[in-house]
């Protein structure tokens, strides 16, 4: 028979990572199988330094949360050693980096996730990744502001470059 303290610290896991999965804007699901130490260590870094939790979870734990949770379509792709990277800020850069890791490292293989609360495939993980990030996305908002301001005042200095020529 289980023993009651190893059943509560089994069910105060599966309660965090309930709460991971509500409260994250991405989490995306992971196959680590065939990478080394030192490139899980440089994935873990990257990630870390971008502000998302890396884990490496069971199967059966993460199925539960993702019953709580009420996110149960994720349970097709946990199959295998599986790694969950959660972000509670950046909806992007979870996407963003396991996918460019991916591309680098053939061995790590995105499975799925999960975006504002909606199950989605490896396609939807792939286009997330594909957008710029949010310092790029700033910069060109940034841009799109400015053009009209920058257009006034050309035409401006050009009206006054006409009149001075006139006169």
């Amino acid at each position: 028979m289980a023993n009651a303290k190893v059943i509560q610290a089994k069910q105060e896991a599966v309660e965090v990572v309930t709460a991971k999965l509500r409260e994250s804007a991405t989490t995306v699901v992971a196959d680590y199988r065939g990478l080394n130490v030192a490139q899980v260590t440089e994935l873990r870094k990257q990630l870390r330094e971008a502000g998302v939790e890396f884990q490496v979870l069971k199967n059966t734990l993460v199925r539960r949360a993702t019953e709580a949770a009420e996110l149960s379509e994720l349970n097709e792709v946990l199959t295998g050693p599986t790694a969950i990277a959660f972000s509670a800020e950046d909806a992007v850069a979870p996407a963003k980096i396991l996918s460019d890791f991916a591309k680098k490292n053939e061995a790590l293989k995105v499975k799925g996730g999960v975006v504002e609360g909606r199950v989605v495939g490896v396609d939807q993980i792939k286009a997330l990744a594909d957008l710029p990030s949010r310092e790029g996305l700033l910069s060109m908002l940034l841009s799109v502001l400015q053009a009209p301001v920058r257009n006034f005042a050309l035409a401006v200095k050009a009206v006054a470059d006409k009149e001075e020529a006139s006169a």
